[in-house]
């Protein structure tokens, strides 16, 4: 899921505003499937780092295979084919679709190169409901050009997956089920998968070997590449979503407007949302306390956006685990993991779709500079530079958004204090700002105190709310 929630700062980057978005062209709204593609993008500098004692691989290139073909592996794919390694993509089911919010931040439609065709609704309207049903509008700050991308994973996945394609990547259909460390320092890895014949989708596949020199693991949140380093495991939470085709008159009010609901009804500890699609909306809840009574959250979900959904017919319903913190190990020997498969899904928002293709683009980079463009061997400390500098960058965001979610989704009048502080324009701009950038975004200092001040104010009032609803059930 991707979204916004957080009124700080939401990510850490060190890129300028982003310009260039002023003046973008528009898709007509009813156009469901792109029509065109940007399929030439631009190659990335990369800064040439390999040890010395790093030996040249004789007469091939380094060899590396990606598990998983999501956002994460394709562009890690991408990355690794444009910078001269041999890359294997092996993704089990090509037409999946994630259970996913779907929502993107404006910096990664210029910094993927991501035709606008792949985006289905650009929201300029975010309304948050409290339990209550007090209802805020907190896209007051955006600017024309600014806007939160909807999009279909099915598409977006099968576009970045083509590009990887096309950078010389080999896809493959298949399972992926086990891998064989190297019998030796720089021995191969031996990945065991089953291969599936396209034309007989049903078919149980057939077994196959590969050796590769390296791992990256961007197999989801069950990641098996995972298992095999033993990563150790991991919070999650249990994403539902069902696609609702709703009738065209009511399709116009979602056509820039998204809606996020808390309360305990809809979940415990996350939220309910109501995102456009190209001809439909996505209506789902997450929870990692109570999954098993998440239909029941879900129904709840539906009851409170039911006016506006009304006579819409489920199309499609999705359930998938989504992963509530990095993983304990994420490197081992020449084994990655990126994107879910790390860990890398952010609190309170639930985003991951931009930290899973930006993980598997600087696990990729970190891979093309140690082996200096695919010419030699690459060992772990390689790999731990990919992780240093995700950290370094990204870290503070996930620690936020933790603390975030302990404090304002913990009872019904903190949310009711959370919805609250999101009408103020101040928290509204630096959300937004924070959040389509991936940048921190500088503060007022005498705003940033008359913050403070207000949402003390805030938790005060919601605390004895909290008081006085005890006492009525009492």
């Amino acid at each position: 899921m991707a979204s916004l929630s957080s009124p700080t700062a939401a990510a850490r980057r060190q890129d300028s505003p982003l310009l260039p978005f002023v003046g973008l062209r528009r898709s007509p709204s009813d156009n469901c499937m792109p029509t065109s593609r940007n399929a030439v993008s631009s190659r990335r500098r990369l800064q040439i780092c390999a040890a010395k004692s790093s030996p040249r691989l004789p007469g091939r290139p380094l060899r590396v295979a990606v598990v998983g073909g999501g956002p994460a592996g394709g562009a890690a794919a991408e990355s690794l084919a444009k910078g001269g390694v041999e890359t294997i993509l092996i993704e089990r089911k090509l037409d999946n679709c994630k259970p996913c919010g779907g929502a993107i931040p404006l910096c990664m439609v210029e910094e993927f190169d991501l035709p606008l065709e792949l985006i289905d609704r650009r929201v300029t309207k975010m309304k948050m409901i409290s339990p209550s049903n007090v209802a805020v509008d907190i896209g007051r700050t955006l600017k024309p050009h600014e806007f939160i991308g909807m999009v279909r994973r099915e598409v977006l996945d099968a576009y970045l997956r083509d590009r990887a394609a096309e950078a010389g990547a080999q896809v493959i259909n298949g399972l992926f089920l086990h891998l064989d460390p190297p019998e030796s320092g720089e021995g191969p890895y031996r990945l065991h998968y089953n291969l599936y014949d396209r034309g007989r989708p049903s078919a149980a596949g057939d077994r196959q070997t590969v050796e590769v020199d390296a791992v990256v693991g961007a197999d989801g949140a069950n990641s098996r590449v995972a298992k095999s380093i033993g990563a150790g495991d991991y919070d999650y939470a249990i994403a539902f979503q069902e696609r609702v085709k709703i009738p065209e008159e009511k399709m116009k009010y979602y056509e820039e407007r998204a809606e996020m609901y808390v309360g305990d009804d809809v979940s415990p500890d996350f939220y309910g949302w109501v995102f456009p699609k190209c001809d439909h909306v996505a209506v789902g809840t997450g929870t990692v306390t109570h999954k098993g009574e998440i239909k029941r959250f879900q129904a709840a979900t539906r009851l409170r956006a039911r006016d506006k959904i009304e006579g819409g017919k489920i199309i499609r319903v999705e359930a998938h685990p989504i992963p509530e913190h990095p993983r304990p190990r994420r490197v081992l020997g020449r084994v990655a993991l990126i994107g879910d498969a790390a860990g890398y899904v952010t609190k309170c928002s639930g985003e991951g779709i931009y930290f899973a293709a930006k993980s598997g683009r600087m696990c990729a980079e970190a891979i093309v500079a140690g082996s200096e463009s695919g010419t030699r061997m690459i060992d772990e400390s390689d790999l731990r530079k990919y992780l240093k500098k995700f950290d370094q960058m990204y870290w503070p965001t996930y620690k936020v958004l933790d603390v975030l979610q302990k404090v304002f989704y913990r009872s019904n009048s903190a949310r009711e204090a959370f919805v609250e502080m999101c009408a103020d324009e101040y928290v509204q701009k630096m959300t937004f700002d924070s959040y389509l950038y991936k940048r921190v975004v500088p503060g007022n200092p005498m705003e940033d105190l008359k913050l403070a001040v207000n949402t003390i104010g805030s938790l005060v009032r919601a605390s004895a709310l909290k008081r006085e609803m005890n006492k009525i059930t009492l």
